[in-house]
């Protein structure tokens, strides 16, 4: 069964559908042709500002990992032969810091459900039983419902080829720049070398870092709208998480993003 057929989420979606045909309509006077894309864009901005707290929590928990490390460490290194004291220790040390080891988790967990249903606004052909029309709306004389690959088989590639071609250069451009980010975010992190586990969650990391580069594949195989909201909501993400660690650092905390 189709995610976004069932009934209490295609109840929801078509709520959402609601909203942005009111932002169609909103903008169709002062944008024409435009005003779908722009009610996309106008959309993921209104999402991802409601969910700004979240973007906190996530960077406040990261401080919290990043602030306790080196104890963590020396918990490990002590305890290392001893698991259940081991995690007793780390236990008491996240109550006695009154944080926890999951800080982060549960926000963005929330989170899901809200950017499912924005998402499959610009994916889905039908919503609670009737045509979603926004992916009949054109930017730049490309459907919004059209995806690159179709773009590709199309007789006439250009310019659709063209208007996809810029999202995702923009899409490519904000996963080097956060992986740039991130990489310098985590060089300035205590780590023991020595630490059981060191260098299998360096290698990690160093894999992890190219994750953003994802988002060019999905985005190139998903309906114009939805690259476009990818295009909007990964620079946004990359934009709040680098102010949100330079407002909520700790003095001493020496972050470079």
């Amino acid at each position: 069964m189709d995610f976004y057929s069932f009934a209490p989420v295609a109840a929801v979606l078509d709520l959402a559908y609601a909203g942005v045909t009111a932002l169609i309509d909103f903008f169709t006077p002062l944008a024409g042709s435009f005003a779908a894309a722009l009610a996309v864009v106008a959309l993921t901005l209104i999402v991802r500002t409601a969910l700004i707290p979240v973007g906190r929590s996530q960077v406040r928990a990261e401080f919290t990992r990043r602030r306790l490390a080196p104890r963590l460490q020396a918990i490990s290194r002590k305890y290392r032969d001893k698991p259940e004291l081991l995690q007793q220790k780390t236990l008491a040390l996240y109550k006695e810091e009154n944080a926890s080891p999951f800080a982060g988790i549960g926000p963005a967990l929330l989170q899901a459900p809200v950017v499912s249903i924005v998402y499959g606004l610009f994916i889905v052909a039908s919503i609670n039983g009737h045509p979603n029309d926004l992916l009949g709306h054109e930017l730049f004389g490309v459907s919004l419902g059209t995806s690159l690959l179709a773009q590709l088989a199309a007789p006439d590639i250009l310019p659709g080829a063209l208007v996809f071609a810029v999202l995702l250069t923009v899409i490519a451009v904000v996963a080097a720049v956060s992986r740039i980010v991130a990489l310098r975010f985590t060089a300035n992190q205590p780590v023991d070398a020595t630490a059981p586990g060191a260098e299998r969650m360096k290698l990690l990391g160093a894999w992890l870092s190219w994750l953003p580069f994802l988002t060019v594949l999905f985005a190139g195989v998903v309906p114009l709208a939805a690259t476009l909201y990818l295009t909007v909501t990964t620079t946004w993400t990359l934009v709040e998480r680098s102010i949100l660690r330079r407002v909520l650092a700790p003095k001493d905390a020496g972050v470079q993003v």
